[in-house]
C-alpha cells in the first residue's frame, strides 16, 4: 500500500508539473550552446606552422596540451594572437595562453563564449600553481549577465580556503532559465555534464589537481551526471533537486560526494521523484542516499551556503584544502 501511495502521489505530481508548465515550454526552452566556436574555421585552414590545428570539436584535450607543447614560445603566441576565441576556449591548452585571449573579457577568464546567453569561467586563485583546485558550478538563470553572483561565490571560497587554493567559477553550461520543463528535466544537465568533463579532462591535461566540484541546485543534476567520467576528488552539493542517481553507488565514482541543504531552503518542498523523465531523484541529502551530509542549519535561503560566517562555508573550505 505505501508503494502503491507513493507511485500515486508521483504520478499525481506529474501530472501537476506537465499541467503547469505546458503553457511555459515554449518561451522557456533553452537551446544548449553546440556548433564549433566562432572562428574555428580559420583555425583549420591555418597552415602556416607546416602542421595541422587540432579540431577544437573533436580532439581531446590530452590531444591539445600535446600539441601546445611541441611549439615554441613565438608559435604559441601567434596563435592567441591570430585565433583568440579558439585559444580561450580550447580545453587542454595552456591556462597562460586561455587568460591572455580571454583578457578583453576580464581578469583570469578561462573560457568565454558569447553566443546566446553566453558562457564563462573566471579563476580566482593562482590556477597555475594551486595545491589544490575548486569548481563551482551553478544552477539555473546563470549566463554572461547573471554571472556576479557565481564568481562572488567563488572569491568567499577561494579566500576561506587559502593561497593554495584556486576557485573555477564555471557557468560553462547553458542553464535553465526561468520555471519551466528545462528545470523539471534532464536534457540541459545531460549537455552541461559533457561540457563539465572536458574542462575537468582538460585541467588534468595541463597538470592541474584532481578538482572538487560544489555544485549548487540544478547544477548537481549537472555533476550528477557527469560524475562517472570526470577525475574529481569531491563533489559537494547543496540546495539539490538531486543527482538523477538513487545512491552514491549508482553515481558509479570513486569521487568522496557530500550534500548540504538548509531547513530554510525552499527546495525542501520539491517532491525527489523521477517519472517520465520528469524530476531528478533522490534527496542527496537522505540517509539511504549514504552522501556526507553536512551541516546547514545556519544557512537562511537557497542562495547563500557560500556566505562567510556560515557553517557550510567553513565545511567547503576544508574541503577544498584538502583537510576533510
Amino acid at each position: 500500500m505505501r508503494r502503491f501511495r507513493k507511485t500515486l502521489t508521483t504520478a499525481v505530481l506529474t501530472t501537476l508539473l506537465v499541467g503547469s508548465t505546458a503553457g511555459w515550454a515554449a518561451a522557456s526552452s533553452e537551446s544548449a550552446s553546440s556548433g564549433p566556436l566562432p572562428g574555428t574555421a580559420a583555425w583549420l585552414a591555418d597552415d602556416s606552422l607546416g602542421k595541422e590545428l587540432p579540431d577544437p570539436t573533436t580532439a581531446t584535450p590530452s590531444e591539445v596540451a600535446a600539441f601546445f607543447a611541441d611549439l615554441t614560445d613565438t608559435q604559441r603566441q601567434r596563435l592567441v594572437e591570430d585565433h583568440p576565441t579558439v585559444v580561450g576556449n580550447l580545453d587542454g591548452a595552456p591556462v597562460n595562453l586561455r587568460y591572455e585571449a580571454n583578457a578583453p573579457a576580464g581578469d583570469q577568464v578561462l573560457a568565454y563564449d558569447p553566443r546566446g546567453r553566453g558562457l564563462i569561467a573566471q579563476v580566482v586563485g593562482d590556477l597555475e600553481n594551486a595545491t589544490h583546485v575548486s569548481v563551482i558550478v551553478p544552477g539555473s538563470d546563470v549566463d554572461i549577465s547573471a554571472f556576479d553572483g557565481t564568481a562572488r561565490r567563488a572569491a568567499d571560497l577561494q579566500e576561506a580556503a587559502g593561497d593554495d587554493t584556486a576557485v573555477i567559477a564555471w557557468a560553462g553550461y547553458t542553464t535553465p532559465s526561468g520555471i519551466g520543463l528545462d528545470l523539471a528535466t534532464g536534457w540541459l544537465a545531460e549537455a552541461g555534464a559533457e561540457r563539465l568533463t572536458r574542462f575537468t579532462d582538460g585541467l588534468d591535461a595541463v597538470g592541474r589537481p584532481a578538482p572538487s566540484l560544489f555544485c549548487h541546485s540544478y547544477g548537481s543534476v549537472v555533476c550528477g551526471l557527469a560524475a562517472p567520467d570526470t577525475d574529481a576528488s569531491d563533489i559537494v552539493v547543496m540546495g539539490s533537486p538531486g543527482m538523477r542517481a538513487g545512491n552514491v553507488t549508482a553515481l558509479h565514482t570513486d569521487a568522496h560526494i557530500w550534500a548540504a541543504k538548509s531547513p530554510d531552503d525552499w527546495i525542501d518542498r520539491v517532491p525527489n521523484v523521477e517519472f517520465l523523465g520528469l524530476g531528478h531523484g533522490a534527496d542527496p541529502t537522505s540517509p539511504g542516499f549514504g552522501a556526507t551530509v553536512l551541516p546547514a542549519d545556519d544557512v537562511p535561503a537557497h542562495d547563500e551556503y557560500f556566505t562567510p560566517g556560515t557553517s557550510t562555508l567553513t565545511a567547503f573550505a576544508a574541503i577544498a584544502d584538502g583537510d576533510l
